[in-house]
């Protein structure tokens, strides 16, 4: 019997999860509400919250599992990339928790742990998931990738951002209309009920498979600079429109790459991670383009799609196998590849 403890805490979310012999017993996440305030995620007070938090996520984990202390074999941990004071909190619970029970550390990457959370299993729940080699195109609020993934173990970067991510393209334009943080969701929500063809704006062309979002922000910024002169209630008279556009510019653009890529690659099993895979858009476009393409589609469910502890505990099942453990003085990155 293998038993994993998973901690995330790369950002604003403290995650804790318990697999048993490969599938998921509990994941529990406790979101930090501060930060909405301030339109984004504030480094020092996520760090706080993760103080505060990461104790009684472990122990509801442990509890939902009906799993002690004891029977725990190893703990996996978010070790980058993210934000420095979120992950210190979530590595230093790691070793403390190692020493105290005896145990080693797993390390994981961030995006690697989105990546196989495609092969997350559940209790009574029947699952697919994708055989390697798989194309992966990993879209979150600090990442836009594209990567084969050859192994649960080896994978490799076929293109990337070379600036903003599409995550941030979605929050800093619903900021700019007023509509919060996280944007992204509520720009999804409100899409649904607008014409995706009424506005145009600028798409990129950056050559090969890298993305770039910076130039789509700016032009959407002076689009709606110019036409608030003209009529200032012009974002309330045309929110619906103006988000069913900016989703469908924003999914338009990954999705090309994408193709692109499959192309390339002749691969047709195709998975979607991170937080933005949620998106009904690009979903929905993932899937009609399956149809054309004749792609296998996998995208984890929303639970595990967002940060979470469940993706952090399957990774480290994975690198447990393979006898991939780490040092007590290990420290987080706040930058790292998938390498």
């Amino acid at each position: 019997m293998t038993v994993i403890l998973g901690i995330e805490s790369s950002c604003d979310d403290t995650s804790a999860a318990i697999l048993k012999d490969g599938i998921v017993l509990s994941n529990i996440i406790a979101s930090q509400k501060v930060h909405e305030a301030y339109g984004g995620v504030v480094p020092e007070l996520a760090s706080r919250a993760h103080q505060q938090n990461i104790i009684p996520v472990v122990d509801q984990a442990l509890k939902k599992a009906g799993i002690s202390m004891e029977e725990i074999n190893a703990i996996a941990f978010t070790r980058g990339p993210g934000l420095l004071g979120s992950l210190l909190v979530g590595t230093s619970f790691a070793k403390g928790f190692a020493i105290a029970r005896n145990l080693p550390m797993i390390e994981v990457n961030h995006l690697q742990a989105h990546i196989l959370a495609n092969f997350i299993k559940e209790p009574g729940v029947e699952s697919r998931h994708p055989s390697f080699p798989f194309l992966t195109l990993l879209v979150s609020g600090g990442n836009s990738q594209l990567i084969v993934v050859h192994d649960y173990l080896k994978m490799e970067m076929i293109g990337q951002t070379i600036d903003d991510a599409a995550g941030e393209a979605f929050d800093k334009c619903a900021k700019v209309m007023g509509l919060g943080y996280p944007g992204g969701p509520v720009i999804d929500k409100l899409a649904r009920e607008g014409n995706p063809e009424r506005f145009t704006f600028n798409k990129p062309q950056i050559p090969g498979l890298d993305y770039s979002f910076s130039g789509l922000k700016t032009s959407f910024l002076y689009f709606i600079r110019d036409e608030i002169k003209k009529n200032p209630d012009f974002i309330r008279d045309n929110l619906n429109d103006l988000c069913a556009s900016l989703q469908k510019t924003i999914v338009d653009i990954l999705l090309s790459k994408l193709k692109k890529a499959a192309k390339q690659t002749g691969i047709k099993q195709i998975a979607i991670g991170g937080g933005v895979s949620a998106n009904s858009g690009l979903q929905n476009a993932v899937h009609t383009e399956a149809a054309k393409s004749g792609w296998e589609v996998f995208i984890p469910r929303l639970g595990f799609s967002l940060d979470n502890a469940g993706m952090v505990a399957v990774t480290g099942y994975y690198k447990f196998l393979a006898g991939q453990f780490i040092r007590l003085d290990a420290v987080p990155f706040a930058r790292t590849t998938l390498d």
